[in-house]
This record gives C-alpha cells, sequence and structure tokens, in this order.
C-alpha cells in the first residue's frame, strides 16, 4: 500500500477569507503531502509495508519507531482535519451533536469558550480535538506535535482543529487566538462531527 494524498472537499480557495489560498497550499501540498512522501519512504522493507494507516500508527507507537509513528500520524491527523473545516461552516451546532455539547459542557457558549482555552494552553505545536467516550459523554483535549486520540483507547475523535503554526501563521501570525475564532465561527464542519459521533458510537 503506497499512501496517497486525498483530494479536498473544496477548492482551496473556498475557504477565503478565514483561510488564504497560500495557506492552504503550503499547508496541503507541502507539509501534509510532505508526511506522506516521508512515510512512503520510512515503510520501505518494514513489516508495516502494505497495512492501513492506523494499524502503521498504533503498531509504532512507543516501539522504536518514532519517525514512522510521527508521519503516520500525522498523516491522520491531516486527513481529519481538513474534513473537520468546510466553506461557510462554523456556529452553533444541529443535529445529535447538540444535544451531546449542552449535556456535556452545559452549552454551546461553555462549548466554545473551552474550546479556546485548550487551543490557548496548547504549547508550541499540536491539536485540539473534541472528542467523545463510549457513552457519547464529549470533551476537549490537546495533543502535541504529532499524538493523535487514535492511539489512545476509548477515545474518538469527531473534528480537530491544527494548531501548528503552519496552519495559520501566514494569515494571522502569532494571533492563535483569532485563528481558534475563525474556525470555530466560520469553519468548522458539524456535519462531519455529526457523523463520526453516531458512527463511533
Amino acid at each position: 500500500m503506497v499512501f496517497v494524498l486525498p483530494p479536498l472537499d473544496y477548492s482551496k480557495n473556498s475557504l477565503v477569507p478565514h483561510i488564504s489560498e497560500n495557506t492552504v497550499e503550503n499547508h496541503y501540498e507541502g507539509h501534509h503531502a510532505g508526511y506522506i512522501k516521508n512515510l512512503n519512504k520510512l515503510l520501505q522493507h518494514t513489516n508495516l509495508l502494505g497495512k492501513d494507516l492506523e494499524y502503521v500508527i498504533k503498531s509504532s507507537k512507543n516501539n522504536g519507531m518514532e519517525k514512522i509513528f510521527n508521519n503516520a500520524a500525522q498523516i491522520w491527523n491531516h486527513n481529519f482535519y481538513w474534513q473537520s473545516i468546510k466553506p461557510n461552516g462554523g456556529g452553533r451546532p444541529s443535529g445529535i451533536i447538540e444535544a451531546a455539547i449542552v449535556d456535556s459542557f452545559g452549552s454551546y457558549e461553555q462549548f466554545y469558550q473551552k474550546f479556546k482555552e485548550v487551543a490557548m494552553r496548547q504549547f508550541g505545536s499540536g491539536w485540539v480535538w473534541l472528542v467523545s467516550d463510549n457513552n457519547k459523554k464529549l470533551d476537549i483535549i490537546s495533543t502535541s506535535n504529532a499524538e493523535t486520540p487514535i492511539a489512545q483507547d476509548n477515545v474518538y475523535p469527531l473534528l480537530t482543529s491544527d494548531v501548528w503554526e503552519h496552519s495559520y501563521y501566514l494569515d494571522y501570525q502569532y494571533r492563535r487566538l483569532d485563528y481558534i475564532s475563525a474556525f470555530l465561527d466560520n469553519l468548522l464542519n458539524w456535519s462531519f462531527a455529526n457523523k463520526n459521533l453516531n458512527f463511533e458510537n
């Protein structure tokens, strides 16, 4: 199995003005594609060659294969990120996740505030995730660098925001909070989160 860059569900300029076409090109065709190229090289002559991505991630974590894990996990995280956003997204949730958010956080407003707080507390590079457990209880967590919830037991990612600087620096410079606000208000793909909540639980 050779891993390939999956197509985006939208054009590279359709996230403007919240994420520029220049950022999408650098992020998607540079960083994301680079992880895929690296992983395909790293897997040559290993017993992980031909395995699916999640298997590679779980098999390489804490198993003396840090480079393989980092590139594989970053591919998975980026695949998930591009589906977590969409043009004209964001705003208040609807569907089954609306009730789950109220049940887990008390209100959409409290979810909104906690998501921003977790994003701002993440030191350095990483990811912010809305996740669920086996009982559909939701939480917001962050992971550093290439870490990913799919390497954890009983943690199911519903959506993510990339807070590596390459995801926002060309548009927002150091203003991570402005980027996260734009993600929540204008980009977040609730349909994707609903699908994941329904599927995983």
